[in-house]
């Protein structure tokens, strides 16, 4: 059985990254201070300590941590 970090960060798509965690939509984010609001959010730490790029923890899906759709 695989298993996956706790943290998923969809593909791009309708302007942003959907993100979940523990298999619960959190939120759609724009950019990576989404990303580590949403943890910070969730309690996983403070969010300046967040290791996004720490592959046990979240998952890129669709383009890693640098790639953010454009916004029109």
């Amino acid at each position: 059985m695989t298993t996956h970090p706790p943290v998923i960060v969809y593909p791009p798509a309708a302007g942003g990254r959907r993100v979940t965690i523990h298999g619960q939509i959190v939120g759609l984010a724009h950019g990576r201070g989404d990303v580590a609001e949403f943890l910070r959010r969730a309690g996983v730490s403070d969010a300046e300590e967040i290791p996004l790029a720490d592959p046990a923890l979240i998952e890129w899906r669709g383009g890693d941590l640098d790639y953010w759709p454009r916004s029109e």
